[in-house]
């Protein structure tokens, strides 16, 4: 289900924005660009192009990632290491609104790219600089993908059971993250476009973006000295949430720490006294007896199938939820409803789930189309668009320019 109205809008139709990077952070950030209307024109390697093309599960030989991390973009393939590569960047540059890229801090300026010569051409350009530390620091060039930037932003000593080694989230969190902000960024830098006609460089540092989402990390050790560990499903300090065992070995998630759901869920399990206990009216009382409190409510819990649970969560109105697979998702009617189970067609004629647009916008929502295009497939196109003719094309492709 898509309920995008016929013809709808997308705000950022007419943005321009060319893609320069690989894998994830990079080009997660232009795909949300993408499925709200700007034209994004992803540079690629001539010959086997981004990495993601091979990453993971192949379906006629191209990741279904692909099809998710690059739908709605426009590919041309060009050789960023050789001159003519570097000029043709520089007249895709000049014509941008924004540049996204994602390389080791240092790469762009290697080539010619760096910021204050494409502005001195463009002085609208918003350029997007996604690296694991930044653009300046005493580690800015070093090498660093998402999973470094969890590990040193703090995420990883979070996450797990305290008696197992560091767990990693089961997907690119810190990339997407970083994404997440790349966006943002480009956006505030579009309003003071908007505002002065000048563009300027958006630094984002992947363990940053991981660093800035972990609450109250930094305070609890200034003010306490306390050091956040590994609490598996817990949250220590809030109470009660976690997963809980059922009879039939599943879990369910119930997250009972508001003070009056917290006496609704005491009334469902039949507990009057937790209810009418003063000491366990507010959440730091509960949390001062987290462990003990988790324990009465899987003694509950284990005594029942998740269906019973989950119904007799649902008739007290407390929040809870099996722990969905994917199974579980494609299968969901919440997610029907709200056309999150799109399909596309992809290139060879195969079909496809993917996943659809978030956020949503009442007057002017993202769509897409499909999915990630055949390498360099919009190249001559581009390059028609740059003023290039057929014969220029073809001698730039037989010399493996583009």
């Amino acid at each position: 289900m898509n309920d995008r109205p016929p013809g709808a809008p997308r705000p950022l139709a007419g943005l321009r924005v060319l893609e320069m990077g690989a894998l994830i952070a990079g080009p997660f950030c232009t795909k949300l660009l993408a499925e709200f209307g700007a034209d994004v024109v992803k540079l690629e390697p001539p010959g086997h192009g981004d990495p993601l093309r091979k990453w993971r599960y192949l379906q006629n030989g191209t990741s279904v990632w692909w099809h998710v991390q690059s739908r709605g973009k426009r590919s041309m393939t060009c050789d960023l290491r050789t001159a003519e590569g570097q000029a043709i960047a520089r007249a895709l540059a000049v014509k941008a609104d924004i540049l996204v890229e994602n390389f080791r801090p240092g790469t762009l300026e290697g080539w010619g790219l760096d910021y204050p010569s494409l502005a001195a051409a463009n002085p609208g350009l918003v350029m997007v600089r996604i690296s694991g530390y930044g653009q300046t620091g005493p580690y800015h060039a070093r090498p660093g993908f998402g999973v470094i930037g969890e590990a040193m932003g703090g995420l990883r000593h979070v996450t797990g059971t305290p008696d197992r080694p560091p767990a990693r989230v089961g997907v690119s969190i810190g990339d997407t993250l970083s994404a997440l902000y790349g966006v943002i960024g480009a956006m505030f830098a579009l309003e003071h476009r908007r505002r002065t006609g000048t563009g300027q460089v958006v630094d984002v540092a992947l363990y940053e973006s991981v660093f800035s989402v972990m609450e109250s990390l930094l305070p609890e050790f200034d003010a306490f000295g306390a050091v956040r560990e590994r609490t598996g499903s817990i949250l220590p300090g809030i109470a009660p949430t976690s997963a809980y065992r059922c009879s039939d070995g599943s879990y369910v998630l119930i997250a009972g720490n508001g003070d009056s759901i917290f006496r609704r869920l005491c009334g469902a399990m039949g507990r009057a006294d937790l209810a009418a206990d003063p000491s366990l009216a507010h959440n730091d009382g509960r949390a001062a007896k987290q462990a003990w409190l988790d324990g009465e409510i899987e003694t509950w819990t284990s005594a029942r199938d998740q269906d019973e649970v989950l119904a007799t969560m649902a008739r007290a109105d407390v929040p809870a939820s099996r722990i969905y697979s994917v199974r579980d998702i494609v299968a969901d009617a919440q997610y029907r409803a709200r056309g999150m189970i799109r399909e596309i067609r992809t290139a060879d004629g195969g079909t496809l789930k993917v996943p659809g647009v978030v956020p949503r916008l009442s007057a002017t929502p993202g769509d897409f189309a499909g999915g990630g295009p055949r390498l360099g497939e919009h190249t001559d196109e581009v390059m028609r668009e740059l003023g290039f003719d057929d014969a220029a094309i073809a001698d730039l492709r037989a010399r493996g320019i583009v």
